[in-house]
């Protein structure tokens, strides 16, 4: 278990990732959990006294990553931009478990479940907890589609919501 103190920071302009609160994983201190290791990996712990678990450390280039802290998060945490919270996490091995409703639309979509098998598994991960976030089982269904649909025109997550956001837009 790795241990140290971070100050919570936002993103102002930076692409998708605009607004974002997060706290930063210093090249050092990320080698010590996966040595030499430049992609986005898993990680389980704490924040403060907050229970964190598969938790993704993103890579934000030169060895160093970012951890998203959510409005949930802060929330639990009673912080913001500018606070100081102690860290303490290790990796995070497990897989993240994909709903067997979503893998049955997508067998249907032989082109969709390939391109989908090809991502990474942390961006696998989006589209499932994207979908099962919905709070009702109608929402659900509709993300289940919109997915589908995005990933047999061979579009990822970000370019998914991105196109979403483009045709509120209109």
């Amino acid at each position: 278990m790795i241990h140290f103190n971070a100050v919570i920071k936002k993103f102002a302009a930076q692409g998708e990732k605009t607004g974002w609160s997060y706290i930063e994983i210093p090249e050092e201190i990320a080698s010590k959990i996966k040595p030499g290791y430049k992609k986005s990996f898993r990680v389980k712990g704490s924040l403060d006294n907050y229970a964190i678990e598969r938790t993704s450390l993103l890579p934000m280039g030169g060895g160093s990553f970012i951890i998203p802290i959510n409005a949930t998060i802060r929330r639990a945490l009673g912080k913001r931009k500018g606070a100081i919270v102690k860290v303490s996490f290790t990796e995070d091995p497990r897989e993240v478990e994909i709903k067997k409703t979503f893998l049955v639309c997508l067998a249907d979509e032989p082109e969709a479940l390939e391109f989908f098998n090809s991502l990474p598994g942390s961006h696998r991960n989006y589209f499932s907890k994207w979908i099962e976030s919905a709070k009702t089982e109608q929402t659900k269904a509709g993300r289940i589609a919109r997915a589908v649909t995005a990933l047999s025109r061979k579009l990822g997550y970000p370019e998914m919501m991105r196109m979403a956001k483009e045709e509120k837009l209109r």
